[in-house]
């Protein structure tokens, strides 16, 4: 049995992933994957998602090029959500930013 197949997945058949940058440990962000993508991360050391707006596999990097390498997976205690540790290339927020994190709480920029 693989770790796809013993995570814990919500009703919709999702679980949360943050991405983190291996060295700097900055979030980059948050997104969701079903088994599927769990199952072609593992497989191909690329991290793939399951776009909630598309409903269809999202590998991420495809058309922007901005590709997660993978580098470490972890699961938390309860099995229902994934952290991992990549080496992005290029941005990883859609907007351009290094980081989907980059405004704080009274909207400024911060990176």
């Amino acid at each position: 049995m693989s770790l796809a197949d013993e995570l814990k997945y919500d009703e919709k058949g999702l679980i949360p992933v943050i991405a983190q940058d291996y060295e700097t440990k900055q979030v980059l962000m948050l997104a969701y994957a079903n088994q599927e993508a769990v199952e072609k991360t593992l497989a191909e050391g690329t991290v793939y998602y399951y776009s909630r707006s598309r409903q269809e596999l999202w590998h991420k990097g495809d058309t922007s090029g901005h590709f997660q390498l993978v580098k470490e997976i972890y699961y938390d205690c309860d099995m229902d959500a994934l952290l991992i540790l990549v080496d992005q290339v290029g941005a990883a927020c859609h907007t351009g930013k290094r980081t989907c994190f980059y405004r704080n709480k009274d909207g400024k920029e911060v990176c």
